[in-house]
């Protein structure tokens, strides 16, 4: 990353950042744009060329890390899938847990707030068909689409099931222990579930 880039970066992180205390303590609808652009000591033009609404400046810790797992997910070499997707979710959690308390805010201003609640499932529908893409390069038969969606589906439902559930409980769990014992709960049932198909007269 070149220092033109390192700079627009750290001005964008600089302005959410901001944003996301002042949406604590004051309340997402009573923070006004220009509040914001003045505590990050920058103009509400500079602040509207990095983030085109309010709720993306909620959502910019979590939008960058799923378009990051995207290309590292693009990048890897081709192994088993249930390997794969353990290891993309673990990935995600990883960097989630680095950043804890932004992970809390974010998920309880989504609960209060109809609008961020409905960008964050945008985000998880992204994330959701950019894993779903990569699947039916993978998986072999003639048209994996369907088994490509169902799998992507379970992968980001347990990521945002872990999250949800971490940020209720911050002082008890932890995300990777959480999702580790998530995929194997779901691997368990993938299992059961195919040997009571090939029961099935």
């Amino acid at each position: 990353m070149g220092l033109r880039e390192l700079k627009r970066a750290r001005t964008r992180r600089l302005i959410a950042d901001t944003a996301v205390e002042l949406f604590s303590e004051h309340g997402f609808s009573r923070t006004t744009v220009e509040q914001i652009a003045e505590a990050a000591e920058v103009g509400p033009t500079t602040l509207y060329r990095y983030f085109p609404t309010k709720e993306a400046l909620v959502l910019e810790f979590f939008e960058d890390c799923f378009v990051d797992i995207g290309t590292w997910l693009r990048e890897q070499p081709h192994v088993a899938v249930p390997e794969l997707l353990r290891a993309l979710v673990e990935r995600v959690l990883r960097e989630m847990e680095g950043r804890p308390d932004r992970v809390r805010v974010t998920i309880e201003l989504a609960a209060r707030t109809p609008s961020i609640s409905a960008y964050l499932s945008e985000l998880n529908n992204r994330l959701r068909n950019t894993v779903a893409d990569e699947l039916v390069r993978r998986l072999p038969g003639s048209d994996p689409r369907l088994t490509a969606a169902l799998m992507a589906g379970a992968t980001v439902s347990t990521i945002d099931v872990v999250l949800r559930f971490w940020s209720e409980n911050p002082d008890h769990l932890r995300p990777l222990p959480l999702v580790r014992q998530a995929m194997t709960l779901l691997e368990r049932f993938s299992a059961e579930s195919a040997g009571c198909s090939e029961q099935r007269p």
